[in-house]
């Protein structure tokens, strides 16, 4: 296997839809992967898809090798594109040494995993025995994980290849949960001597809840609140017609937009708020920025109503909460405020917590919840909760990795836990014997329109997982 290799596979699986609940398609292309090359598969009745190629006979007496990858991916694009994920192939392109999707995510999260896995069971080396595991719905809520049988897969080492950062052995993760708030409201005619305005923040990087919570991106729903909120401070009367922003809750949201009626044109507040975040932000947001217009007037709801809504929503936290006593530079808890729509007559909210400590990431989801608990008919649901991984430090196989870096690339790799969601937790619960590590090449805007894989370290991620199966 050689990272050419990988890559041309890649390229194919950027062809395929995948988003996660719809991986109809994956599945069947890993199907058919497995006929073509004469190799067991099945598949469970979660959608997991298992690939076995036995040992070769000088491999016989070698323990079972167990790659592990999702194959779902998350699917954002920027507002200006018409790419439709249920049929279209992603686009990118080639430059300066990355692979690049310039108007969604590229899927490299983690279709790199799949490929690498895919190409090591059709190559002609000597190896042991490999079990290829691909999971579904790993994105949305680790459903196929959650699924998963004991007695699916019969190996007892695991190398899992969802990591983003060549260089560094992943050998614990945050557990995580998600909080759905909804709350309902009543509209009516706002005076007539008011007028109607739409504000928008936009061109915000994103990035994904976890890996890049501590990076200080921009979160568009957080600052839309706080303008609002800074203008019920100020004396404007807002009154909420529409409001919506943000996408999939394991990314930082991006785009969020309200249209208020307000009592007085807020031009110079706005103009003020711009000014301020580029100060704020510099270099690290170079496209954010926020933008009014005047819109036709519609049923709102009440200044009252819509300050104790925007009150809360500027209050509810949002970004890392705690950092790691134990591991220097980890995140130990953090809260994204992923979402906010309007279905029906309902406002619904949604945000995702993660903790390498379990209290600690549900007293996060009742801190974002509190924020609410005031507002007339509000209704929260947990969901989604899933468990961390506890490092093992004397792992056998974090061993035989680390020797395999070092006597390839001359350098130490860094071990450490990483503050997202891997599915290696939940392993661990229904294969408690399973040793476990992950790594992968460096990947960088994981779930944000953008994402981009570097080639540099897919050569080096390859010629370490060769080394290790060695």
């Amino acid at each position: 296997m050689d990272a050419n290799k990988v890559l041309s596979l890649f390229k194919e699986i950027t062809k395929i839809p995948r988003e996660s609940a719809h991986e109809e398609l994956i599945i069947e292309y890993l199907k058919d992967f497995a006929a073509k090359n004469n190799l067991k598969c099945k598949v469970d009745a979660a959608s997991n898809v298992l690939i076995t190629r036995e040992a070769h006979p000088s491999r016989k007496n070698d323990p079972t090798i167990v790659l592990q990858a999702h194959t779902d991916m998350v699917c954002e694009k920027i507002a200006s594109s018409n790419h439709d994920f249920a049929k279209d192939p992603i686009n990118y392109i080639i430059k300066d040494g990355w692979m690049i999707a310039p108007e969604t995510t590229l899927g490299a999260d983690c279709g790199i995993g799949i490929a690498a896995a895919l190409a090591l069971l059709e190559s002609n080396k000597a190896l042991p025995k490999l079990e290829c595991l691909f999971t579904a719905s790993e994105e949305t809520g680790m459903d196929g994980a959650f699924g998963l049988q004991p007695a699916f897969f019969e190996g007892k080492t695991l190398i899992n290849l969802d990591s983003e950062d060549e260089g560094e052995l992943f050998v614990g993760c945050s557990g995580g949960i998600t909080t759905n708030i909804t709350i309902p409201f009543k509209k009516s005619a706002p005076a007539k001597d008011r007028k109607a305005y739409r504000i928008e923040v936009f061109g915000a990087i994103g990035g994904h809840s976890g890996d890049d919570i501590n990076k200080h991106r921009a979160s568009a729903l957080v600052l839309l609140f706080r303008e609002l909120y800074s203008l019920v401070a100020t004396g404007y009367e807002p009154q909420i017609i529409d409001i919506d922003g943000g996408g999939k809750h394991n990314a930082i949201s991006r785009e969020a937009h309200a249209t208020v009626v307000l009592n007085a044109n807020p031009s110079a507040l706005i103009d003020e708020f711009k000014s301020a975040l580029r100060i704020e932000y510099g270099s690290i947001e170079p496209g954010l920025d926020v933008s009014i217009r005047e819109v036709k007037i519609g049923n709102a709801l009440s200044v009252k109503d819509s300050a104790a809504f925007i009150a809360s929503l500027a209050a509810a936290p949002h970004g890392v909460l705690e950092m790691s006593h134990d591991i220097p530079g980890l995140v130990e808890t953090s809260t994204n405020f992923a979402s906010l729509h309007i279905v029906e007559d309902k406002f619904a909210i949604v945000a995702s917590q993660r903790s390498s400590i379990v209290s600690a990431c549900l007293a996060a989801a009742e801190k974002f919840s509190a924020a609410f608990a005031s507002l007339s008919g509000v209704e929260i649901e947990y969901t989604g909760k899933y468990p961390g991984w506890k490092p093992n430090l004397d792992s056998a196989i974090l061993e035989k990795t680390v020797a395999a870096y070092k006597e390839l690339f001359d350098v130490e790799p860094v071990v450490r836990a990483i503050h997202a969601g891997l599915e290696c937790g939940l392993f661990l619960e229904k294969y408690p014997d399973l040793d476990m590590i992950s790594f992968g090449p460096t990947l960088r805007g994981v779930h944000a329109p953008g994402e981009r894989l570097d080639l540099a370290s897919l050569e080096k991620f390859v010629l370490l997982l060769n080394k290790v199966l060695q």
